[in-house]
């Protein structure tokens, strides 16, 4: 994640992530974490993705090597010039519990993917950031810091879509209604879906890219009528359960964080990075007055900013410290000082 002011960035690991998606501002692309396409995958960053479910979730060791890497290399990597020696990462994913291999392995993985490209420097490699990788990852730190799940305009109307495909093609089905549902639509069932954020529309054609084209497709401006209640209709639309749990799980694991040691710091603030960055993808940004009293998002945008602020001197030390050891290692081999 690049540096934009108020501290470091987090990378956006997404197939659409590629500086031109129709996707811009609240407007979500597919998440990426380990087990899908993306950067560091197999598949091109092209287009849409539809992720096993089952892998989305938490971050386990081993498995996450390549999406914890990409986190690394945004947070830290980037803002840094783009550079770094093969050693520095693995030390890093080794605070993790990622063993050297499958450190190694994700990092082939990114650069067989486009990110990285590699230079050997006596019996090690230096990583750099591709022009690809830079781009893709600068637009990962715009949308994951500029997210903030407290929403307060809004002006009572719905954007309500009307979309019929044939049971016959359920594979384009499942498509359509999971990149709905990153793009923040709520379902109503029946093909009716709906968003409080009108300007939604601009994603409807992007999302059925790649479809056979639906049998039905309408877009309304409506405002809620005398009969029905809006928290009702949310309730109804999207599962808010789930999402206030990951949230209060959020909250829960990195409240009274106070790591001053750096490589403690540096494991926590990249932890938090890691799981923040997943909410701009899975939160609808429903606004404050449609959604439950106390909603934890509230809470955990506080702390995710208070901590990273804190955390952020204390995580670079270490950093840079690895970084150090590492040129004054090779400056050693090559018989000449550091730095020249």
């Amino acid at each position: 994640m690049g540096r934009d002011g108020d501290g470091s960035s987090a990378a956006r690991l997404g197939d659409e992530a590629n500086g031109t998606s129709p996707l811009q501002a609240r407007h979500r692309a597919p998440p990426v974490v380990d087990g899908e396409s993306g950067p560091g995958g197999d598949e091109q960053a092209t287009g849409w993705s539809v992720p096993d479910v089952a892998r989305r979730d938490a971050l386990q060791v081993g498995q996450s090597a390549r999406s914890l890497l990409l986190t690394v290399l945004g947070e830290y990597v980037l803002p840094r010039g783009g550079t770094v020696w093969t050693s520095t990462l693995l030390e890093a994913l080794a605070l993790f519990g990622v063993e050297d291999k499958a450190a190694r392995q994700a990092l082939a993985r990114a650069a067989k993917a486009g990110w990285l490209t590699s230079e050997r420097v006596g019996r090690e490699a230096r990583w750099s950031l591709s022009e690809r990788g830079r781009m893709l990852l600068a637009e990962g730190s715009a949308r994951i810091y500029a997210f903030d799940p407290t929403r307060q305009d809004w002006d009572g109307r719905w954007l309500v879509l009307v979309i019929s495909i044939p049971e016959e093609r359920r594979a384009d089905r499942h498509v359509l209604r999971t990149r709905l549902a990153w793009a923040g639509f709520g379902s109503l069932g029946q093909g009716v879906w709906l968003s409080p954020d009108t300007e939604s529309q601009s994603v409807i054609e992007p999302v059925c890219e790649g479809l056979q084209r639906p049998t039905r497709l309408v877009c309304f401006i409506a405002e809620l009528g005398a009969i029905g209640d809006a928290t009702e209709l949310v309730r109804d639309a999207w599962n808010l359960q789930h999402l206030e749990q990951r949230y209060r799980a959020f909250v829960t694991e990195f409240t009274a964080s106070a790591a001053s040691e750096p490589s403690l710091a540096f494991t926590v603030q990249t932890r938090m990075v890691h799981e923040w960055r997943k909410f701009p993808f899975i939160d609808p940004g429903l606004p404050t007055s449609l959604l439950p009293p106390n909603w934890p998002g509230h809470r955990a945008h506080a702390l995710f900013r208070e901590l990273h602020q804190r955390l952020a001197p204390g995580a670079d030390t270490w950093f840079d410290a690895t970084e150090r050891q590492a040129d004054s290692r090779h400056a050693r081999r090559a018989g000449r000082s550091p730095g020249t």
